[in-house]
């Protein structure tokens, strides 16, 4: 084995990379074996190579089976109180997502039930959730605050953010969202709401660390392109990324405005024009596809997904679990909803919940492929083939997940 050492073997396995130097669909490899020395994968080798035939450390037969980098969920609100039940049920009466919330329901009625929660309740309201995710081979998350809308509530919710990742064994990638609405307090002055949050908000994040990027809704019904980016400059003087959900509702050139940051990703855009698509492909942003508010909310109108895959833009995919719009708290789910309702292939989505989710997380080197020196956070499937992952639901075939090189049991 010369000068290298591994820790452990996963042998007789159908390894399925997404590298994209391997020149195969999902960058398959079939009858290798994948080693791990640390937190890190040491080793991607053929099953007759005499690295492997001279390894006499742990050895973990997959008899056959699949093993993909693990998933990354890279758009969640997980943390939240309340229900939004009857919103839902409003809507099938006639009534807008837009009127809900004009009305004082939406994203405001999480926020009051948010704001009564201590950070004891909030956490233990959101461990089933993020467990669901977990089981179905998550092993990064995402995770938003933007149910506070004060400076202490907000802390409060990346503090559970925090303690999240401490204790169920997946790393969590913790983003700032003060700008999701504007809080009942604030009515009719959404530029001081914006001020606060530019000047007191965003500074106690960054000096307590809870957040790696700023998010923002822009929208008509919530942010101005022109308060969007206040927040955004004053986030990059602080060091942190940006991100935002644009274009579900209408055009409001949030896109161009990320594109225009260097932002890791721009959300949802369903009204994404051709102009945004170009900015996006320019600066390297990754989109973000959430068929699961679009199915929620019996959406017509679709992502560009033929324009941003002609332009070369990165499509991930996530679950947006939230408890309007997208109370699904299955990243498979969202997986096979991409692949119906917006024409994306199994593969596609497969590569939208690990190499492209990676980017939109700014883990590009670090997670979403099985390669040489990336982490060892992956997945062992009892399927024949990856597809499988996608298209059967109702039936969990993962055995096995792997995290920093750690073994747990699916």
């Amino acid at each position: 084995m010369g000068h290298v050492e591994f820790d452990h073997l996963w042998t007789n396995a159908r390894l399925a990379t997404f590298d994209p130097r391997v020149k195969s669909p999902c960058g398959i490899l079939e009858d290798h074996a994948l080693a791990v020395c640390g937190e890190n994968i040491a080793g991607i080798l053929p099953m007759n190579s005499p690295e492997v035939r001279g390894f006499h450390g742990d050895v973990t037969d997959c008899g056959e089976k699949f093993i993909t980098p693990g998933f990354i969920d890279c758009h969640t609100h997980l943390i939240w109180g309340g229900s939004r039940a009857a919103d839902w049920e409003k809507r099938f009466a006639g009534v807008s997502y837009t009127e809900i919330a004009k009305a004082g329901g939406g994203i405001l009625s999480t926020v009051r039930a948010t704001r009564s929660l201590s950070k004891e309740e909030l956490l233990r309201a959101a461990i089933p959730r993020l467990r669901a995710l977990i089981s179905e081979g998550v092993t990064c998350v995402e995770i938003k605050s933007g149910y506070g809308l004060t400076l202490e509530d907000e802390l409060k919710m990346l503090r559970v953010a925090k303690q999240l990742g401490e204790q169920a064994g997946v790393e969590v990638s913790p983003t700032l969202l003060a700008a999701h609405a504007v809080p009942p307090e604030f009515t009719g002055r959404g530029d001081d709401y914006v001020s606060l949050i530019v000047n007191e908000i965003i500074p106690a994040v960054a000096k307590e660390k809870l957040a790696e990027a700023v998010d923002v809704f822009c929208e008509s019904i919530a942010f101005t392109v022109e308060q969007c980016d206040r927040i955004f400059t004053i986030a990059k003087q602080y060091h942190l990324q940006v991100k935002g959900h644009v274009e579900q509702l209408t055009n409001s050139q949030g896109a161009e405005l990320i594109a225009r940051h260097g932002g890791w990703s721009a959300d949802h855009l369903e009204f994404l024009a051709d102009v945004g698509v170009a900015a996006m492909e320019k600066a390297g942003t990754v989109a973000v596809l959430l068929p699961g508010a679009f199915y929620f909310l019996r959406e017509k109108q679709k992502p560009p997904v033929e324009k941003l895959r002609a332009a070369g833009v990165p499509l991930a995919v996530a679950s947006d679990l939230n408890p309007g719009t997208s109370p699904f708290a299955s990243l498979r789910l969202a997986m096979n909803m991409a692949c119906v309702l917006y024409g994306l292939s199994p593969e596609e989505t497969l590569a939208g919940v690990t190499r492209e989710a990676a980017k939109a997380l700014g883990r590009g080197g670090q997670l979403g492929t099985l390669e040489v020196g990336r982490r060892a956070d992956f997945l062992v499937w009892d399927v024949t083939h990856p597809a499988e992952v996608v298209c059967q639901l109702g039936v969990n075939p993962l055995v096995e997940r792997v995290v920093r090189g750690k073994k747990h049991n699916a």
